[in-house]
């Protein structure tokens, strides 16, 4: 069996004057007829972070099956944005509101012209347990206490899915962290999180509001490029949290990888008298690769 695999690079910043950039997601059409042990291997033998599957669906516009190499997960920020902006790019979707039925539930989505936005759910916020918890962030970060930014704690940010959101003072701080991916993947399974997402204030082009580096070797993700669901979580610490009044955000990722390759995620807060309501974390994409992988029945 000859599927067609297309490679989508989301959240692409084109203000870089980088060739591409951007979180490489693949994307697999019309997948209905696959089974999930064949999804698997087809994301294991990508090797990308995500893949995703989209289908038929009854109650939405699509159904979106998610696949790192290692597991299924309920939600990716950066390869819904990939199968949508390819579907606007084919001609198989129009501008304006459409949805997305995943595995827990249905979100929209939102096309304006290549700008794809998906809507997550209003935040919830847990502490750490205790300063012990604490320092084994830290250690797995490789940071020391004073390294962290002034005023509230990390904490687990959860508007679809769970991340660890970690603010520190300096961009040379961000760029210090050597990632202890064994410690990181034991503390997400504790916390039972996708993986840490952290960030500072300091941006590479000034009015962006934050840049971040995001870790998840939980789902077999050492470092990833750009993380559409994490940073609607860090949107609504920097919020509600540290107090940034405002409601929409622009943040930079992927910048102080091994193998640099920018991203740019916008989020905006649909804020009403109780706070956060929900969320649209968005962007752009471009189609790099397409082929042809054999599968067995």
């Amino acid at each position: 069996m000859d599927i067609t695999v297309h490679t989508v690079n989301a959240f692409v910043d084109d203000q870089t004057g980088f060739a591409i950039g951007g979180n490489p997601a693949g994307v697999v059409l019309d997948a209905d007829d696959l089974t999930a042990h064949q999804r698997q291997a087809l994301a294991a033998r990508l090797g990308l972070s995500e893949t995703v599957f989209v289908g038929s669906s009854a109650s939405a516009s699509r159904r979106l099956e998610f696949f790192t190499p290692t597991q299924q997960i309920a939600h990716c920020g950066h390869a819904t944005i990939a199968a949508f902006w390819l579907m606007q790019h084919l001609g198989q979707l129009r501008d304006g509101m459409h949805s997305k039925e995943t595995i827990d539930g249905n979100r929209a989505i939102l096309i304006e012209g290549t700008r794809i936005a998906m809507e997550q759910s209003a935040p919830t916020y847990t502490e750490l347990a205790s300063g012990d918890h604490l320092q084994q962030v830290l250690d797995a970060l490789q940071l020391k206490a004073d390294d962290l930014m002034e005023g509230p704690p990390p904490a687990v940010v959860h508007t679809g899915n769970a991340f660890l959101v970690v603010g520190v003072r300096s961009r040379e701080c961000l760029a210090a962290i050597q990632p202890q991916l064994d410690q990181i993947e034991r503390l997400s399974h504790t916390h039972d999180l996708i993986g840490f997402y952290a960030f500072c204030l300091q941006t590479d082009i000034p009015g962006r509001h934050a840049a971040a580096r995001m870790f998840a070797p939980r789902y077999g993700i050492n470092e990833e490029a750009a993380t559409g669901m994490a940073a609607g979580p860090l949107a609504c610490w920097l919020h509600d949290r540290l107090g940034v009044e405002r409601s929409h955000f622009v943040l930079e990722q992927g910048r102080l990888m091994p193998g640099p390759s920018p991203s740019l995620i916008d989020v905006s807060l649909d804020i009403g008298a109780s706070g956060i309501e929900r969320l649209w974390a968005g962007g752009t994409a471009r189609l790099t690769h397409t082929q042809q992988l054999s599968l067995s029945s």
